[in-house]
Parts: structure tokens; sequence; C-alpha cells
């Protein structure tokens, strides 16, 4: 990811609404939810939402699909692995100890609670 794409991406977080949607989107996994019930869940007006939903589809962030009348939202792995990737590129200065906590958090992604 080069700096422009990151700025975008940071730039679309960079909203509590947008940052709302994303994250729930993250937790919904793969199968991704309606934008009926994102804008239910979290009380965000339709048109609202989906400005919210642009800004984070051009930054590359989120996903969608039609599945009938629906369009079903989830949250774009590649994306979001490419911005972290991005942010802690440069980490640690040889000094790994620094970016173990990160590891750890990552990690808890894929070990059952």
């Amino acid at each position: 990811m080069l700096l422009p794409e990151a700025v975008e991406a940071l730039s679309a977080l960079a909203h509590g609404h947008r940052l709302a949607v994303f994250r729930l989107l993250v937790r919904a996994g793969a199968d991704g939810v309606p934008a009926g019930e994102i804008a239910r869940e979290l009380g965000v007006l339709p048109n609202t939402l989906s400005s919210h939903l642009t800004i984070l589809g051009h930054a590359g962030l989120i996903q969608s699909r039609r599945e009938g009348r629906s369009v079903i939202y989830s949250a774009d792995y590649d994306g979001m692995r490419d911005l972290l990737g991005f942010l802690v590129a440069d980490c640690c200065d040889g000094r790994p100890e620094i970016c173990a906590p990160l590891a750890e958090v990552a990690q808890s992604c894929f070990t059952p609670t």
C-alpha cells in the first residue's frame, strides 16, 4: 500500500459512524450484513449510511454484493491487511519485543474465545 491509499483508508475510518460500520462488518465475517441491518444496528439514517458505505468502499475497506433485492456489505480483509501492514511496515527498529503485542492481537483473531 502506498501513502495516498493509506491516507484515504485512515481518513475513511476517522469518523465515528464509518469506524462503527467497519468494526461491525469485521465482526460479521465473510457473510456480511445487509445495508438495512447496518442502519438499524447503528441507528444511522439510510441515506447517511449510503454515503459512509461509499467512502469506505472507495477506500478499499469494504465490499458489497447483491443477493436478490438486498445489498450485503462485508469487510475487505485484503484492504484491512494492506492498511495494517502499511502501519507496521517499519516497526520495531530491530526490536521485535515492541511489536510482540501486535502479533498477539492478530493471533487472537484466529483463536476462538
